[in-house]
């Protein structure tokens, strides 16, 4: 095991056994969502993990320990502290290490730190992926590179619509990542259930996603793949409204001069704004949604 790496005494026990386990990331907790929303949707996430037969394991750097499974007190923490939590991404583990300092992981270190431990399976709402505008900026999420190299199946429910999605499926092509829809053909686009946008397969069911990814690592592969959980159409918005929210958010972003890893978090909260909070509702019920499809996924990866 990783020096740096602290399994809770739960997670553990479960992996020993061989019982499924979630991870969830914690970038969502410090910076995406307001304080004390974060903390219930946190733990009502682990709640719906527990409930649907699997064990959840949210993933942070506390005090320059990685941690896989982390106590109420400690999502408390991360929730109150909110942004003055670093925004950890793979560049940023060594230095957090070393410093002895905390880190809310994203994507692709929650996905790091959930094979470091033997975590197979990971829930989150949306990934990163190509920015729109990348082809003068450059801005790519390190989540697209984590998803070529690290052998989990991320859930969510799609690229945030933020970004460009085109391009985004285009770099997952590239680098041999399968983008596989749950119950769907299309790509989900985060806050709707359309994009536009084709995915390579589609499944219908827990067991042909574990009988997928399954296959996937006995075929030696090195990455991962991405499962795209649509929003349960009742709380899915409407595309217009929705874009028309995400131009507006872009628009405030570039005259603010916001980029890098702060553009994300800025975009969301600037969407949630805009929306009147209807947003921040169709988030929380749409990471719910994937929690309860990886959870029944790990449980049939167990048997």
């Amino acid at each position: 095991m990783n020096a740096y790496l602290d399994i809770s005494p739960e997670v553990k026990a479960a992996l020993d056994a061989g019982r499924p386990v979630v991870a969830l990331e914690s970038t969502i907790i410090s910076h995406g969502m307001p304080y004390p929303r974060n903390v219930e949707t946190a733990l009502l996430v682990e709640k719906t993990i527990r409930d649907n037969g699997a064990i959840p394991a949210t993933i942070a750097v506390i005090g320059g320990r990685l941690k896989a499974g982390l106590s109420h007190e400690e999502i408390e923490y991360l929730g109150k502290t909110g942004r003055g939590v670093a925004k950890a991404s793979r560049r940023d583990l060594p230095a957090l290490v070393a410093r002895k300092a905390d880190g809310a992981t994203t994507v692709a270190t929650t996905m790091i730190i959930a094979h470091m431990a033997g975590i197979n399976i990971f829930a989150t709402g949306g990934i990163g992926g190509v920015h729109r505008g990348a082809e003068v900026t450059m801005d790519i999420s390190a989540d697209l590179e984590e998803l070529a190299q690290t052998p989990v199946m991320v859930v969510c429910a799609g690229a945030k619509s933020i970004l460009d999605l085109g391009l985004t499926l285009e770099y997952l092509e590239t680098k041999g990542v399968p983008v596989v829809g749950y119950g769907t053909e299309e790509l989900p686009a985060f806050y709707t259930r359309e994009s536009g946008f084709g995915v390579d397969y589609r499944v219908d069911s827990p067991e042909e996603l574990a009988a997928m990814f399954r296959a996937q690592r006995e075929l030696g592969y090195k990455g991962g793949m991405l499962v795209t959980n649509p929003i349960p159409a009742e709380y899915a918005m409407d595309k217009k409204t929705i874009d028309a929210a995400i131009d507006r958010a872009l628009a405030d972003a570039r005259a603010q001069g916001i980029h890098g890893k702060e553009t994300t978090p800025f975009l969301l909260a600037r969407v949630v704004e805009l929306t009147g909070g209807d947003s921040l509702e169709s988030n929380i019920k749409l990471v719910l949604n994937n929690a309860m499809v990886a959870a029944q996924t790990a449980r049939e990866l167990s048997k």
